[in-house]
């Protein structure tokens, strides 16, 4: 007579928490400013703000965008503004840095909208091996803000989960 196989793990108090389910789809697009100075080095105000008049910002409808400059031009901070004012009719989420620096911004702002309520006194496992790109910036700020909640937490996955924190 065989024996049902249980699976333990969903039968269990654990509670996952899988950050590729946050994970916000869209293009994510880097605009780089260093064609739009003298040289790729010194930005002129007059044809700095007629390259921003003149480019087409349609294309950036719905996307992740971050600004940057790609040369070692030292840029006023009134340069990025400017971009994003124009920016910001088109795009989900404007930012200055990098594709990386964009999705911590970005799970930040989730993170902190987080309603971890539900891990409360709970054994949270953090879920690893993602196939989209989660920072390891947001592991370290839903860790935080699971520590003060959460019974223990680990990382990985329930048969193989590396612990990080059990309450005393």
């Amino acid at each position: 007579m065989a024996e049902d196989i249980i699976n333990r793990v969903s039968n269990s108090k654990l509670k996952l928490v899988d950050l590729e389910d946050y994970y916000p789809d869209g293009k994510r697009l880097v605009l780089d400013i260093k064609n739009w100075l003298y040289e790729e080095l010194v930005l002129r105000e007059k044809e700095f703000r007629q390259f921003v008049n003149d480019h087409d910002w349609s294309q950036y409808i719905d996307a992740y965008v971050v600004i940057n400059c790609s040369s070692d031009a030292i840029i006023p901070d009134w340069a990025y503004m400017l971009i994003t004012t124009q920016l910001q009719p088109y795009a989900k989420f404007v930012a200055s840095g990098d594709l990386q620096s964009l999705d911590s911004l970005l799970f930040t702002e989730i993170i902190n909208n987080l309603d971890v309520s539900q891990y409360k006194d709970a054994p949270v496992i953090i879920k690893g091996c993602a196939t989209k790109p989660v920072p390891v910036d947001a592991l370290i700020q839903l860790t935080n803000k699971l520590k003060p909640i959460a019974k223990s937490i680990m990382f990985g996955e329930a048969c193989s989960s590396v612990p990080l924190y059990k309450r005393k």
